[in-house]
């Protein structure tokens, strides 16, 4: 049984008597989106998708994050797409976080609702509906995918949180623990997405740095997140962009638990330009 909630609903415009001010930032380490400036005004069109629209929240940047890009989605009723992807050599990962929505992958139907998982191996053939009388909204990561020669391509994944094991880190008495849609000894695999939880209290309690790039989604609650030299206070809607080798922690003070939506590049030698 599956209790979550996901911070879901975008848009809209701020009043004219708002401040203009936000804890929006962009450095050369790390980026914050907060959930205030994801408005209908930065949405975007995307090609031979009807119905829709988009928060495009990350894309490859030279000299800062370069391995993937991150989508905010709102398909309406009677939306989506027979051509969502416009590059063969990119695989995708979906997060459902409201709503419900038919993607078809090579000819086969697969009904994706609010927590569902779906990874879609680069060069496949995919579709998405929404046959429902609502609006679906999900995350939609995409990633040029990096064959390795005697390798064979990873399978496609279709499951759901609830089907999943939380995984709780060692000696943390279950305050930080970690949900896995992709296996992580299956080196097929290049990305790994996961949604990490933390109870009220827990933390990342050392500096991580290392050379995953990050992208973090906030799903549920509050927490203060150490980014390179700074203390930043984040909330359900906000994103995290992180470079590789930022230094990271987290501190999850509650009042109830804090979750996010991890994406992290994996498994693969660094390339020699």
């Amino acid at each position: 049984m599956n209790d979550s909630t996901y911070h879901s609903r975008l848009g809209g415009l701020p009043g004219q008597t708002e401040l203009l001010s936000s804890k929006a930032i962009f450095t050369t380490a790390y980026a914050v989106i907060p959930r205030s400036v994801m408005t209908d005004i930065v949405t975007s069109i995307l090609p031979h998708w009807d119905n829709t629209r988009a928060w495009i929240i990350a894309r490859p940047m030279t000299g800062f994050a370069e391995t993937f890009a991150q989508y905010v989605m709102e398909v309406e009723a009677g939306g989506g797409s027979l051509r969502p992807e416009p590059d063969s050599r990119a695989q995708a990962a979906l997060f459902v976080t409201e709503g419900e929505m038919i993607v078809e992958l090579d000819g086969g139907a697969h009904q994706l609702r609010t927590g569902s998982f779906a990874y879609l191996p680069a060069g496949s053939s995919w579709s998405v509906r929404n046959h429902s009388g609502s609006a679906v909204r999900f995350h939609w990561i995409r990633k040029v995918f990096q064959a390795v020669d005697g390798l064979a391509p990873p399978p496609a994944i279709f499951t759901h949180e609830g089907e999943q094991q939380m995984v709780a880190m060692p000696d943390t008495e279950g305050k930080w623990a970690t949900t896995r849609f992709i296996d992580p000894a299956d080196v097929r695999y290049d990305m790994h997405v996961n949604i990490v939880t933390f109870e009220p209290g827990g933390t990342i309690p050392f500096m991580e740095t290392h050379v995953m790039e990050h992208g973090l989604y906030v799903l549920e609650g509050k927490a203060v997140y150490r980014l390179n030299a700074d203390w930043v206070e984040v909330e359900a809607g906000d994103f995290m962009w992180l470079r590789a080798f930022c230094p990271q922690a987290c501190y999850a003070g509650g009042p109830g638990r804090f979750r996010y939506l991890l994406y992290k590049d994996v498994n693969r030698h660094v390339p020699l330009w």
